[in-house]
């Protein structure tokens, strides 16, 4: 059962265990996606239903961001703790090692996959990537076509929020993939163009300030942020 951060919800689930379910989901057959909001994702769903209903329906629900731990903190629904989505990405890609299940990536700048392809085959030793595809296109058929041609078992699809769920929701089944995932700007981080926090930043739930530091322009996004705990902090007077 999801624990519900205002009007979304979320799995509590800790990083292994959110592993776990996906090679779970992978068991079953069909298809499933993977979404990992965080509170920009949250703040968007408020005002938008059918991107909460798209997050709502995810097979698994990862919060990436520590302000949706803090925000099930103040709403008295406190999460084991945040699954960032590169992290999970991580993890999974050593569950496919040990599977023999391929992995597709999709967005991205143009050459930004491959050379995150490269690395990650790199810390994944065995890891099958069957193809790579830069998220600027115009038309899903061609690309839905080579996801499916490579006999992709997993689609990591790094369009940007709310692009990317709704391309897997749209598109997902069609590929014939069993599992495809939301992770934002991750393929430049496997890529090496962006730089995570040191560990210590990210264990004091500071990723954030860290890449502002590293990217000022981001400012403008950084300051909506309390407005989850704003937004919680009230839901919890409320009653609600």
């Amino acid at each position: 059962m999801k624990t519900d951060i205002l009007g979304v919800g979320i799995d509590d689930l800790t990083l292994p265990e959110a592993v776990e379910a996906a090679g779970a989901l992978m068991a079953q057959g069909g298809f499933h996606y993977v979404v990992t909001p965080n509170p920009e994702f949250i703040l968007s769903a408020k005002k938008d239903e059918a991107f909460r209903s798209i997050l709502n329906n995810a097979d698994l629900s990862l919060p990436d961001g520590i302000g949706v731990v803090y925000a099930a903190k103040i709403l008295g629904r406190p999460l084991k703790g945040r699954s960032p989505g590169a992290d999970f990405a991580q993890l999974l890609c050593q569950h496919m090692v040990q599977t023999g299940e391929k992995l597709f990536l999709l967005g991205a700048k143009p050459g930004v996959a491959q050379q995150a392809a490269e690395n990650l085959k790199k810390a994944h030793p065995g890891l099958q990537i069957c193809g790579t595809h830069d998220g600027y296109f115009q038309e899903d058929g061609p690309v839905v076509e080579e996801i499916r041609a490579a006999e992709a078992d997993v689609v990591f699809v790094c369009l940007g929020a709310p692009k990317q769920e709704r391309w897997m929701v749209q598109n997902g089944p069609d590929t014939g993939a069993k599992l495809a995932v939301g992770l934002g700007g991750c393929l430049d981080v496997f890529a090496g163009n962006v730089q995570r926090a040191p560990e210590g930043w990210q264990k004091a739930g500071l990723e954030w300030l860290y890449r502002l530091i590293q990217e000022p322009s981001r400012i403008g996004r950084m300051a909506k942020l309390p407005l989850i705990l704003v937004d919680a902090l009230g839901a919890r007077l409320g009653g609600k």
